[in-house]
C-alpha cells in the first residue's frame, strides 16, 4: 500500500499542499482551526513527512539562502522581492548575501549558508564564476539548489532564465530597422552563459540584417555603471564611434550615457543606445533608454516556486526543470529612428 502523501492530505481536506505544509510547521498565517484539521487528518492516516521534509525539519531551518551579485542593482533587488513573497506564503524566511561580483565571496557565502542549515539555496552567479565546484558541493550535500538569471549550464538544477539570445537578436534587428549600421556591443565578462548567448544574438542579428560585425566595436567589461563609463572611454579612443551600442545591462548603458554626454556625444543623434533589464532608471534619463525588459519579480517568484517543488517531491521523483520567461523590448528615445 502506497504511503499517504502531503498531496493526499491536501486533496482530502480541500486545501493546497503548501497550506498543509505550513499547518504542520505551525505557521502563524494558518488558522488554529485549519491546523487542528490538518493535524487530526495526519494522525488518522499515520502521515509522516518524506525524508526530504524530515531533513528540513530535523537538520535544517525554515530559512532559504539567496545569493546575488549585487543588492544595489534594481534588477536583483526586485528578484529578491519576488522570492520573499512566495517564501513567506510557504512559511519560510530568506537570508540574502551578495557576492559583490567575486567568486571568492560567493564561495564564502555559499559555505556560510549551508553551514547554517538553510532549507535550500537560490543563486545568480557572479561575473567571476567560471569554476563551480562550490555549487557542485552543495548538490552533493543534498541541499536543494535553484539558479536564476546567471546560471551554470552543467549543473543539474532548476533554472529560471530569459531567452537572452532572442532578446539580444531582437534589439539588434530594431537598431538595424531604425537605420543604424555600425552597431557595437558592450558585453559582460567572457565565460558566463548569459554573456555568450547575448553575444550570439547580437552576432546573428547583425548577420541577418546584412551588417558587419566589427571587432573593434565589441568590447568586454563588467556589469556596473563604472564599467559602462570605461567602455565609453574605449569607444572614444577609437578612430570612429559606432552609431549604436547594445549594452549588457541598464547600469552599463547608463554609464555609457553619462560619459558620452560629458564628451559631447549626443544620444541618439551620434550614437543610439540600448540597455538590458528594464530598470526604472532607464525611463528617467533624457532621452529615455530603450531597454530589454526582464520580469525580475516573476523570476524571483518562479525560482522559489521551483525550490518548493523540490521540497515537496517524493523521494526519487524530483526532476530539475528550466523555466524560460518572456522579455519585451521597450523602445524609447535613445534609439529613435535615424534621419538621413
Amino acid at each position: 500500500m502506497a504511503q499517504f502523501t502531503i498531496k493526499d492530505l491536501a486533496r482530502e481536506l480541500g486545501v493546497s499542499p503548501s497550506t498543509v505544509s505550513r499547518a504542520l510547521r505551525d505557521h502563524p498565517d494558518i488558522s488554529r482551526a485549519t491546523k487542528r484539521r490538518v493535524t487530526e487528518a495526519a494522525e488518522l492516516h499515520n502521515y509522516h513527512p518524506n525524508q526530504l521534509a524530515q531533513s528540513l525539519q530535523k537538520r535544517r531551518s525554515n530559512v532559504i539562502g539567496v545569493i546575488v551579485p549585487e543588492i544595489r542593482h534594481n534588477f536583483f533587488s526586485t528578484v529578491i522581492s519576488g522570492i520573499e513573497e512566495v517564501a513567506y506564503e510557504h512559511g519560510y524566511t530568506i537570508m540574502v548575501c551578495q557576492s559583490n561580483e567575486t567568486l571568492a565571496r560567493e564561495v564564502i557565502n555559499t559555505q556560510a549558508l549551508v553551514s547554517n542549515r538553510v532549507a535550500g539555496l537560490l543563486i545568480a552567479i557572479s561575473s567571476e564564476t567560471v569554476n563551480h565546484d562550490h555549487l557542485a558541493g552543495v548538490l552533493r550535500q543534498g541541499v536543494p539548489l535553484v539558479q536564476f538569471d546567471r546560471v551554470v549550464e552543467e549543473l543539474d538544477t532548476g533554472k529560471v532564465v530569459v531567452d537572452d539570445y532572442r532578446a539580444a537578436y531582437g534589439a539588434v534587428i530594431h537598431l538595424a530597422e531604425a537605420g543604424y549600421r555600425r552597431i557595437g556591443h558592450l558585453a559582460g565578462r567572457e565565460g558566463i552563459v548569459l554573456n555568450r548567448r547575448r553575444f550570439e544574438g547580437y552576432r546573428d542579428g547583425l548577420r541577418d540584417a546584412g551588417l558587419a560585425l566589427e571587432e573593434k566595436f565589441h568590447i568586454s567589461g563588467g556589469y556596473r555603471e563604472e564599467d559602462g563609463r570605461a567602455g565609453a572611454d574605449a569607444y572614444l579612443a577609437l578612430d570612429e564611434l559606432p552609431d549604436a551600442i547594445l549594452a549588457i545591462n541598464d547600469p552599463v548603458a547608463v554609464g555609457v550615457f553619462t560619459r558620452f554626454r560629458e564628451a559631447g556625444v549626443r544620444i541618439p543623434d551620434d550614437v543610439a543606445l540600448v540597455g538590458f533589464s528594464g530598470t526604472p532608471a532607464a525611463a528617467l534619463i533624457e532621452p529615455a533608454l530603450t531597454t530589454v525588459y526582464q520580469p525580475a519579480f516573476e523570476m524571483g517568484r518562479t525560482a522559489v516556486s521551483l525550490l518548493m517543488k523540490q521540497f515537496d517531491a517524493e523521494d526519487g521523483t524530483f526532476v530539475p526543470e528550466t523555466v524560460v520567461l518572456d522579455t519585451e523590448l521597450l523602445i524609447r528615445g535613445s534609439s529613435a529612428r535615424r534621419v538621413g
